[in-house]
Order: C-alpha cells, then sequence, then structure tokens
C-alpha cells in the first residue's frame, strides 16, 4: 500500500514538472516578442513586425521547445533609396521654374515610364562611379535631362549619347570617334567623361548649378556672364546670370527630377523598383565579332544588345589597329558569354570589306551580294542621298565558311569621302584667273583622332572579366 502511494506522488511530481517545463518558454518567448493577439499567424508576423536587418536574426519558440535563431529574409534595397539619400544639392531661391518643370513631368507620366524603364540598365553603374567621386547624387540623374537616358540621342548640334557630348568636347575628354566606333555613345566611356568635365567646371566655378550651367552652354559663356555681373557689382550665383533660355530651365529641370525622385506618389508618378545591383558587367577582348552574334552570346536581341552596346557604328565590332574592345553584357551571363568567345569552333565573323573602286556601281555591288543599295548605305553609314565616289572601302556580307582575310579599312571608308562634283559651274563661282582642273581628284578628310585624356584617376571597367 505504501509503495503504491510512493509510485503515484512520484508521477505526480513529474507531471508537474513537466508543465513548468512548457510553461516556461512560453512566457520567455510571450515576453520577447510582444503581440496583441492571442495567437498569430507567420504572415501576420511579417506584416506587423519591422524589418531585420540581413545577418541578425529573431527569436521563435514552440511550446515544450528551446529558443532558436531563424533567418529572416530582407527585401532588396531599392536603388532608388539609395539615390535618395545622396541628395546634397540646395533649392534655389526662386523655385517657380522648377514647379514648371515638375508639372511637366507630372503630365507626362508615359514618359517618365519610358525613361525609368531604359536607366535600369545604366543607373547602378552611374550612382556607383557618382558616389565614388563624392558628388552630389544629384548628378546621376543629370541623363534624365540630357537624353532620357537614350544613348543613341543625337541632337540638332551634333551632341550624342546619354551625356550628349558634341564632337569636339568629346575629343578633348578622351572619347574616341571614327567609322567604327564612336566614344560619346559608349556607356561607360562617356560617363566617366561626363563627370570629369563636371567636375572640372565645379572646380572652376565653386558652385554645382554653375558647373551645370557650364556643362549646358559652355564654360566659355559662364566666365563672360561671371565678368560681366563682377565689372556691375552684380550677384554671380547661376539665378543672377544672363543665361539662354535652355540654360534657365536646365537646373530646374534636374532638380524637379529630383523632386519626383523623392516624393512620386505626390505628383501622381509611380518609378519601378530598381535593384542595388550591378546590371551589366565588361568583358575585355581583342577578337573582331559581328554584333548578332555578339547578342546571341550576350543571350539578348540585337536591339537591346545595342542598348548596352551604342558605341559601336558598324554590325561588326572591330576597332582599328586590333585594339582592345569592351563589351558589355548582362552581368548574369558574362561567364558563359566569355566561354562563348574563346570557342574556336565558332565563327564569329559574317562581315568583310571590299575595296570600292572609282566608278562602280553601288547598286550592282549591292545586288551582288544580295543587299539593297539603301540597306548597304546604311550599314556603311553612307547618306542614303549621297552619290558615291568610290575609291573607299565598304563592308559587305562574307558568305564563305572561312574567316574574312582582313576587316582593316584600306585607306578610308567610304562614307568619308566627297561625293564627286556634277561640274565645276556648280561648285564654284568663277572668278578671274580661276581654272578648274578636269579629272581632279576629291581630298579625302581624314577621321580626327581623339586627343589624350586629361591625366586623373580612372577606375577600371565595372566587373571588367
Amino acid at each position: 500500500m505504501e509503495k503504491h502511494v510512493l509510485t503515484l506522488l512520484l508521477k505526480s511530481l513529474r507531471l508537474l514538472t513537466t508543465g513548468l517545463l512548457m510553461v516556461v518558454p512560453l512566457l520567455c518567448s510571450a515576453e520577447m516578442v510582444p503581440t496583441t493577439k492571442s495567437a498569430i499567424t507567420e504572415a501576420d508576423t511579417a506584416e506587423s513586425t519591422p524589418a531585420v536587418p540581413a545577418g541578425e536574426a529573431v527569436q521563435s519558440a514552440l511550446p515544450g521547445q528551446p529558443l532558436v535563431e531563424r533567418a529572416t529574409p530582407m527585401v532588396p534595397f531599392d536603388l532608388w533609396d539609395r539615390i535618395r539619400d545622396g541628395f546634397a544639392m540646395d533649392p534655389l531661391p526662386d523655385d517657380r521654374l522648377v514647379f514648371k518643370q515638375v508639372a511637366w513631368f507630372a503630365a507626362r507620366p508615359d514618359y517618365v515610364e519610358r525613361t525609368v524603364e531604359r536607366s535600369r540598365r545604366y543607373l547602378y553603374f552611374i550612382v556607383e562611379e557618382v558616389q565614388r567621386r563624392g558628388m552630389p547624387m544629384e548628378i546621376a540623374l543629370l541623363p534624365i535631362v540630357e537624353s532620357a537616358f537614350n544613348p543613341h540621342a543625337l541632337s540638332r548640334s551634333q551632341a550624342s549619347g546619354m551625356w550628349q557630348f558634341i564632337p569636339s568636347t568629346g575629343r578633348i575628354f578622351g572619347l574616341q570617334q571614327d567609322w567604327w566606333y564612336d566614344g560619346r555613345k559608349d556607356v561607360v566611356a562617356a560617363t566617366y567623361s561626363a563627370l570629369d568635365y563636371l567636375q572640372k567646371l565645379y572646380d572652376e566655378f565653386g558652385s554645382w548649378e554653375l558647373a551645370l550651367a557650364g556643362y549646358n552652354c559652355g564654360e566659355g559663356k559662364i566666365r563672360r556672364e561671371i565678368a560681366y555681373n563682377r565689372a556691375h557689382n552684380r550677384p554671380t550665383d547661376y539665378q543672377s546670370l544672363n543665361l539662354p533660355d535652355e540654360t534657365r530651365n536646365y537646373v530646374p529641370k534636374l532638380l524637379a527630377a529630383k523632386a519626383i525622385v523623392l516624393e512620386p506618389e505626390h505628383y501622381g508618378l509611380v518609378l519601378a523598383s530598381i535593384p542595388d545591383e550591378p546590371y551589366f558587367a565588361a568583358v575585355t577582348t581583342r577578337k573582331k565579332i559581328d554584333t548578332k552574334i555578339a547578342a546571341q552570346f550576350a543571350e539578348m536581341s540585337p536591339e537591346e544588345f545595342l542598348m548596352l552596346n551604342p558605341g559601336f557604328n558598324r554590325p561588326v565590332i572591330s576597332l582599328d589597329f586590333n585594339r582592345e574592345k569592351t563589351i558589355l553584357v548582362p552581368a548574369g551571363v558574362a561567364d558563359r558569354f566569355v566561354a562563348r568567345l574563346e570557342d574556336p569552333n565558332v565563327k564569329l565573323l559574317s562581315w568583310k570589306t571590299h575595296h570600292l573602286r572609282r566608278g562602280e556601281a553601288l547598286d550592282k555591288v549591292a545586288s551582288q551580294y544580295g543587299l539593297s543599295s539603301e540597306e548597304l548605305k546604311r550599314i556603311n553609314g553612307i547618306a542614303s542621298n549621297k552619290k558615291v565616289a568610290g575609291g573607299g572601302t565598304i563592308l559587305v556580307p562574307d558568305k564563305s565558311d572561312s574567316p574574312s582575310e582582313s576587316l582593316e579599312l584600306d585607306g578610308k571608308p567610304e562614307s568619308d569621302f566627297s561625293p564627286p562634283p556634277t561640274s565645276a559651274r556648280s561648285r564654284h563661282s568663277r572668278k578671274p584667273g580661276h581654272k578648274a582642273r578636269s579629272g581632279s581628284k576629291t581630298k579625302a578628310t581624314a577621321p580626327a583622332h581623339a586627343t589624350k585624356k586629361p591625366a586623373g584617376k580612372k577606375p577600371p571597367h565595372p566587373q571588367q572579366k
């Protein structure tokens, strides 16, 4: 009997101990993660608790189980947030023009959407470079004003590319321009040069507003206006100078883009999220390759490939003197692109050069290679209404299975030759003693070579392979 009673007492004590072990974790859990409900689902928890930074963990417990650490996934940081954090320019004293430009953007949501969609290819790289140089993040939005992030943009003054360099300024800042390639449209090279130029202007004028104005209308104009105002004891800030209308609206338009990035919903606009991560990687090679084949290697359409590589003017990526070329490809396919490029069994070229003899009809050459004369002119950069002079080199399709003998230009490209004169009378005004020579040849003008870029820090291409 006594033994039976002792057994019952031991069982009761064991049950009491087990109950205490179950209650203590619950009390600890409730104390660590307070809630307003007695029971919540995992989805409710995700909505009601703040995000935990990457690398940390939250505590969770089940009844009767010890506390464990559970990693909480972090929502990727958006590039727009990083841009907002880097804004540093002060508002203009008179912001009426800014409000006017904001209204312009707000009335064109489709335009804003297209601009944002284009920007997602380039914006991370630009933000990285602006931040590396310690510049205000407003500068990263400048392509909105210049080109709406269109790297193929060409103005009436022949300013080209996303940053809108005219030929002469492009050469001063090291952007090569020739038959094969236009560095003003190169996403990476033009960004480096544009930021170099803006920094130079800021160092001279001591104001980002004046630096931006100089970028738009020329530093000489800003110098003259500052000198004039000083001579007449007038202020020399951006809004006090006598500037062209385009330049007067230039900084307000940039600040309007800033206002929209800060509060797009306030203006009825939506900015699609852009991940804070590289969009493209740079691959360098000395090989010549068709742009269409390169696009296939990069797993892109030819049109999309040329949005990343707009500097290449021809259907073949080939620079003079067999120099190293940089090709941009989506970051996720860079390794596969390199492997395909190095495959010896893949033909990379389907074009060759053809020396056009004087008097050789372009229509006949085009027909010989299965093209229309219009398409052959377009491929070779020859204006559709231009008469062919002859004596230059053109690109034509290579239908053979063997590689082309050469893609180097023999002399000058045909597009660089002036058309033959129709007659001496129509091209020259008659002067006493002036006599036109019959059969005289038109002199070709060689493409200007890029000047050496000013010395300065220049990082390697992003994610260079």
